[in-house]
């Protein structure tokens, strides 16, 4: 039986990869259950998008190289629950254990990797096109597949030992509850939180399920890491599989997202912002988005299990069945309905705006947020190449750059009719000293956050603005909008409330390297905003003079 030649894709791929692979697992791990058990499995399409960009080969690789043949190191898939991710992990790390997953150089046209060549009585081969990239499997193959708990890593386990057990791969494994056997070298080995005596082998892959779980409270994340380092050594490669997480766990999964690097492949289907989970009729546009080539999903079962779970947690609903990572229910605003307010706008030179701003110094983050007279809230930017006003210690050597922070105030100051602005003193008492001077204690204001009451009735303010918005109501809620930045909706999202004994809360970060600065200076901006408006100062003064 020969494997294709033409790849069968609802897509196009433009790039060199071992396509050999992804016959290979059609080939050798049927359904693990269900009705079709045992049949030949087809790769549902976006299954094989991310098997062939895993194993995208270089343009420049050379026979002999193991990890550094490929473009990508390692990878990352977020997709809801029941979309087939288990199973599909099951197939990638069957391959590893016996497929053609080790780079082997270019083919001349012709060549063919034939399954009895390496110990498989199946009788398949694949034959290979001109230029296409060669595969080999590995000779002592040892793997690690990793959850947090026993009943986890069944997810993955499960199907894997089915795949086995009815196909072509009993011939050459034999599988166990904790392990399984690869030939007479070769081993797959289950990893949990209570069994990390397993780690520090010299892996040639590791399968990581649902990372988003990973913390260093239940120290999966050393173990992620470990993991990691020793498959970086054997010259293999790693793959991580999750749910969307849930941001105030500071999970290993966030971590890889956020990551800048470009040879993590990342797969995370996401429907657009503006459709919002709590509407019944928007949940099923995020659903045919986040669940598009799942075919065996039935929606309607999904949407079943979605309402039951939102009636106590809405946010795992969202993280569970609409692909999001949002926060529990400690948040202090909605996400969604803060995006739902985002527009396109310019603000041109000498409009009448405040300003809101939280400074730090080297641990936190620096901004500064400006709101015009009809509620229209915006980074501003300031130099030569129109930097956002926003700055990240981590960017600056650790520090804030004090002179940049004053030259864009001077600047914001210059380029529009600053009304106000509202200035937490902590750290920066000299800069708003200078501000005062140089513009007067009427327009630059200190404004303390740690007062509690004054603080959570400005954060309840712009909550109920961003919520609260009425068919015909010409309030400032109504008219309220903002820029999209993207910085500020990450901050927001990442801002909770922190109850207290007298029924008040002050805003707190939902972990130590989640910011919320530039939500704050929001908050101070929407508040400077108000206070104008009530005082009457919204409305520039009209001066006339007649003479000569």
């Amino acid at each position: 039986m020969a494997g294709r030649t033409e790849p069968k894709a609802e897509f196009v791929v433009d790039f060199p990869t071992l396509w050999v692979v992804a016959d290979w697992i059609e080939r050798h791990c049927p359904v693990p259950d269900g009705f079709r058990a045992g049949q030949d499995l087809q790769l549902y399409p976006w299954q094989l998008w991310c098997t062939v960009n895993h194993y995208r080969v270089r343009p420049e690789a050379r026979p002999g190289q193991l990890a550094p043949a490929f473009y990508y190191r390692r990878s990352q898939i977020v997709a809801p629950q029941k979309t087939g991710k288990g199973p599909w992990s099951a197939t990638v790390v069957l391959a590893e254990a016996c497929g053609p997953v080790v780079f082997a150089g270019w083919a001349l046209g012709g060549e063919r990797f034939i399954c009895a060549d390496h110990g498989c009585g199946c009788g398949w081969w694949y034959q290979y096109e001109p230029g296409e990239p060669m595969g080999v499997p590995w000779p002592t193959p040892l793997i690690q597949l990793t959850a947090t708990s026993e009943d986890q890593v069944a997810n993955v386990y499960r199907p894997l030992k089915a795949m086995v057990r009815k196909g072509p791969l009993q011939e050459r494994m034999r599988v166990g509850e904790e392990f399984a056997r690869i030939g007479e070298d070769g081993q797959i080995d289950v990893v949990t939180a209570s069994a990390m005596s397993r780690l520090g082998n010299p892996i040639i892959f590791a399968m990581q399920d649902e990372s988003g779980l990973y913390t260093a409270v239940n120290k999966l994340r050393k173990v992620a890491e470990t993991q990691r380092r020793g498959v970086a050594g054997m010259g293999g490669r790693s793959m991580e599989t999750t749910n969307a997480w849930d941001p105030s766990e500071d999970s290993v999964a966030q971590t890889t997202s956020q990551s800048k690097r470009r040879d993590v492949f990342k797969y995370h289907p996401q429907a657009p912002k503006s459709l919002s989970f709590g509407d019944k009729r928007q949940r099923r546009k995020i659903y045919r988005f986040v669940y598009a080539g799942s075919a065996h999903v039935d929606l309607d079962a999904i949407e079943a299990e979605s309402a039951e779970i939102m009636e106590k947690d809405p946010a795992q609903a969202e993280r569970f069945f609409g692909n999001r990572c949002v926060a529990g229910t400690a948040s202090w605003l909605d996400g969604q309905k803060w995006a739902k307010k985002a527009r396109r706008r310019r603000v041109r030179p000498m409009t009448r705006i405040v300003l809101g701003f939280d400074g730090s110094d080297m641990d936190d983050w620096t901004a500064i947020r400006a709101e015009t007279m009809d509620g229209f809230q915006f980074t501003p930017l300031y130099g030569s190449n129109d930097e956002p006003t926003i700055w990240n210690p981590a960017d600056y050597g650790g520090q804030v750059p004090r002179a940049e922070v004053r030259a864009a105030f001077r600047q914001l100051f210059h380029r529009y009719d600053v009304v106000r602005l509202y200035a937490d003193p902590p750290y920066w008492d000299t800069e708003i000293d200078e501000l005062v001077d140089e513009y007067g204690e009427e327009r630059v204001i200190r404004w303390y956050t740690r007062r509690m009451v004054q603080m959570h009735a400005a954060a309840e303010r712009l909550k109920t603005d961003v919520v609260k918005r009425n068919a015909g109501d010409a309030s400032r809620a109504a008219a309220f909008t903002h820029d999209g930045c993207e910085l500020t909706q990450s901050h927001i999202e990442n801002a909770r409330q922190a109850e207290r004994p007298s029924g008040l809360y002050v805003l707190r970060k939902a972990s130590p390297p989640q910011k919320i600065d530039v939500a704050v200076a929001s908050v101070l901006a929407h508040e400077a905003l108000g206070d104008v408006i009530a005082a009457g100062l919204a409305e520039a003064d009209v001066s006339y003079y007649y003479g000569t």
